[in-house]
C-alpha cells in the first residue's frame, strides 16, 4: 500500500511545516531565485548535515508534569522575548519577494522576537526602523572599503539598533555552483538563460518588468556589476575584506557601545578568545552550509563552544532548523537560543507578510507542543536530560562462561573468555545508558 502525498500548498494559510512553505516558495519563484535561497556550498554537504545533526537526537518526555500553562517566553540577550529565537540576517530577500525584509521585520515584532537586518538586504537600515519598530539587530559585512563599512556601523547606531553582528566566517564567497548554472548573481545580470528561466514565472518577472529588480539599498555606491562567469555566484563576497583579523574586531568592540553578537564561531579556542575580548554573544554558525563545504554540522560544533566558554557567554546556533522540536533540541543541548534563517525566509518570499508571519506561528506551535510532550512548561525546562542519542552505541555481549579448569593448569581460578583473552577491565565494560551532560 503506497502512501498518498498530501496536496501542495496553495497560499500560506495552506501551509503546515516550513517543508510546505519551501514548496509554495519553489513553486512561485524562477529556480535561480529559489535555488540562490535554498541551496549551498560546492557538494552541499554542510548543508545536508545541519539538517541531519538534529535527527541524531530523540527525546525522552518525562510524564505527569503539569504543562497546562507551558509558555515558550524567555529573556534573550537581555531583553524578554517570546521564542528563544531571532530572525538571521538573510541577503537579497526583496528578489523573492519585494517588501520581504519588512515583511520579516515586522512578522519578528507581532511575535516578540528581534529581527537582524543583512548588509545585503533589499531594505535600508533607516527603513526597517521606521517601518517595523521592534527589537533590531545590524549585521555588518566585513568591507574592504572600512569608511564605508563604519558608516553602515554608524548608521545602525543612529536608527537605535540594540544590537551588531559581525559575520566572521565569510572571509571570501562560497562556491555556489547552482548560481554558476543558473547565471546567477548579484548584481543582477540578465543572460540567455535566465531569461527563460524568469519567463516561467509570469506573475513574479511581470512584477520584476513593471517595478523593475530590487537593489541592495545599505550597499548602494560599493558593488560593482558582476563581469565574468567566475565571479557570477561568489559576487556578494568580492567587497569582502579577507584581511579582516582580532585586531580589527577589537576595534569594532571598542567602538560600537551596545550589544555585540559575533556570528561563524565553531571552534571552543575561538570562543574562549572572544569571551576574553568582551563580545557579548556568539552564534555557532556556518553560515548555511553557504561558505566552507565539509564544515562541521552546526549542532555537533555546539557542545564544544559550550564547554569553552562555560556558561559565562550566551550561545546561540543557526543552521538546519526546520521544526520548533528542533529549537527544543539546541536548547537542551545549552544554548540559549537560535537565529531562523532559511525558515523564515522561505514564508517571506513565498508569500510576503502571510507568509512571514506563518512561519512563526508554525515554530511557535511546535515549539509549545513539543515542550508540553515533553514535560517541559518553560523553556529553561528543556535540559539535556531530554535527549537520548538516536543511535546508541552498541552494549558489549559479556563473554560465555567457560568450563572450571582442571586442577594444575597454570590459568586455574582466572575467569577465561571465548577467544581466551584475559578478562575485561572494569573501565573497559559498557557504561550504563546516561543522559548527555550539559
Amino acid at each position: 500500500m503506497t502512501s498518498r502525498r498530501p496536496p501542495a500548498p496553495r497560499d500560506a494559510a495552506g501551509c503546515y511545516s516550513i517543508e510546505d512553505l519551501r514548496t509554495l516558495a519553489r513553486r512561485r519563484l524562477p529556480r535561480a531565485v529559489f535555488d540562490f535561497y535554498d541551496g549551498g556550498a560546492e557538494d552541499e554537504t554542510t548543508l545536508a548535515e545541519n539538517r541531519a545533526a538534529y535527527d541524531d537526537w530523540r527525546l525522552a518526555p518525562r510524564v505527569l508534569v503539569d504543562v497546562a500553562g507551558a509558555s515558550t517566553r524567555c529573556t534573550l540577550l537581555g531583553a524578554p522575548a517570546a521564542l528563544p529565537a531571532a530572525i538571521a540576517p538573510t541577503g537579497a530577500a526583496g528578489f523573492g519577494w519585494r517588501g520581504a525584509d519588512l515583511a520579516l521585520a515586522r512578522a519578528a515584532a507581532r511575535m516578540g522576537i528581534p529581527y537582524t537586518l543583512s548588509s545585503s538586504a533589499t531594505t535600508a537600515i533607516e527603513t526597517i526602523a521606521d517601518q517595523a519598530p521592534g527589537r533590531h539587530w545590524f549585521q555588518a559585512y566585513v568591507l574592504r572599503n572600512q569608511e564605508f563599512f563604519w558608516g553602515l556601523v554608524g548608521r545602525a547606531r543612529v536608527a537605535d539598533y540594540e544590537a551588531l553582528v559581525i559575520t566572521v566566517d565569510l572571509p571570501v564567497g562560497g562556491k555556489r555552483e547552482r548560481d554558476f548554472h543558473n547565471h546567477f548573481s548579484i548584481p543582477f545580470r540578465f543572460s540567455a538563460r535566465n531569461v527563460l528561466d524568469f519567463a516561467s514565472r509570469p506573475r513574479w518577472a511581470l512584477e520584476m518588468l513593471l517595478r523593475g529588480m530590487p537593489a541592495m539599498e545599505n550597499l548602494r555606491g560599493l558593488e560593482a556589476a558582476a563581469t565574468s562567469a567566475t565571479a557570477i555566484a561568489s559576487s556578494v563576497g568580492r567587497s569582502y575584506d579577507p584581511a579582516f583579523d582580532w585586531s580589527r574586531l577589537a576595534q569594532v568592540r571598542d567602538r560600537w557601545p551596545r550589544t555585540l553578537v559575533v556570528k561563524g564561531v565553531s571552534r571552543g579556542d575561538d570562543a574562549r578568545r572572544l569571551l576574553a575580548m568582551g563580545v557579548d554573544a556568539v552564534v555557532v554558525s556556518n553560515h548555511g552550509g553557504r561558505q566552507l563545504d565539509g564544515a562541521v554540522p552546526t549542532l555537533h560544533a555546539l557542545p564544544e563552544v559550550l564547554a569553552a566558554v562555560g556558561g559565562r557567554l550566551p550561545v546561540l546556533v543557526d543552521g538546519g532548523i526546520r521544526r520548533g522540536g528542533d529549537i527544543a533540541k539546541a536548547l537542551a543541548l545549552g544554548a540559549q537560543g537560535v537565529l531562523l534563517g532559511r525558515a523564515t525566509l522561505y514564508g517571506a518570499v513565498a508569500a510576503g507578510d502571510a507568509g512571514a508571519q506563518r512561519a512563526l506561528d508554525i515554530l511557535h506551535d511546535e515549539l509549545l507542543r513539543t515542550q508540553r510532550l515533553c514535560g517541559a512548561p518553560t523553556v529553561q525546562h528543556l535540559t539535556p536530560d531530554l535527549l537520548r542519542p538516536a543511535r546508541p552505541a552498541p552494549v558489549r555481549t559479556p563473554p560465555m562462561p567457560s568450563p572450571a579448569p582442571a586442577a594444575g593448569m597454570p590459568w586455574a581460578g582466572t575467569p577465561a573468555r571465548a577467544n581466551g583473552a584475559a578478562p575485561p577491565r572494569a573501565e573497559d565494560r559498557a557504561p550504563a545508558q546516561e543522559p548527555v551532560a550539559s
